[in-house]
């Protein structure tokens, strides 16, 4: 989903009204007022209520997160130190909407939401992925997004209740949650390699993540 500029400034207007009012229609008429617009208009917006207009403020944080970090000298990093501070700019560009994105969490984790969440997790992982310079095309495209989400997902539950400065603590959380997949891939890689070979038969290769 790319967001154009006129959407950009409505999102901008629409997230500080969220803690206040909710992602309702009463936000967007507060928003669009907030930047000279009729408040008329908040008919036309959002035709799909709530879930679209979460969906369009998660893919303008994307799209942000993406720009940024394409300005970033990330090049010299090895790629998990790439995801790591690319997740640490995500942090970092939405900490004043962190109860909008509460508000937002909270909305997308009731069940008949779940496809919308998947959506919106998918595609910020996906993201993050892309703007870290992952190139895969094989199985660890999805083994990669997979682990990614359950990090991500852990992480930004952390963070909503981290009071601490420059999300500190929610760092050293991320560090220790990427250090346990780095673990576990060393560790299914040293059993692949300590399984006994049967006569006859092919010893499958294990599925190491690809951090």
């Amino acid at each position: 989903m790319q967001i154009d500029e006129d959407m950009e400034a409505l999102l901008d207007a629409l997230l500080p009204q969220v803690p206040f009012d909710g992602w309702t229609q009463t936000s967007v008429r507060n928003a669009l007022a907030s930047i000279g617009r009729p408040r008329e208009d908040a008919v036309l917006m959002f035709p799909n209520g709530a879930g679209e207009m979460i969906e369009s403020s998660f893919a303008l944080m994307d799209q942000r997160m993406e720009e940024e970090a394409a300005g970033a000298d990330l090049a010299a990093y090895r790629l998990p130190a790439r995801v790591r501070a690319i997740i640490a700019m995500r942090l970092e560009q939405t900490r004043g909407d962190k109860e909008a994105i509460r508000r937002a969490l909270s909305w997308l984790s009731l069940p008949t939401h779940a496809p919308v969440a998947a959506r919106i997790l998918a595609a910020t992982v996906d993201a993050i992925w892309h703007a870290a310079g992952d190139m895969s095309a094989d199985f660890s495209w999805y083994t990669k997004r997979g682990i990614l989400a359950a990090v991500y997902s852990a992480t930004l539950l952390y963070w909503l209740n981290d009071h601490s400065e420059g999300d500190e603590n929610t760092l050293h959380f991320l560090d220790r949650r990427l250090h346990d997949v780095a673990r576990i891939g060393k560790l299914r890689k040293t059993l692949g390699r300590l399984r006994p070979h049967r006569p006859g038969r092919t010893v499958p290769a294990p599925i190491t993540p690809q951090y």
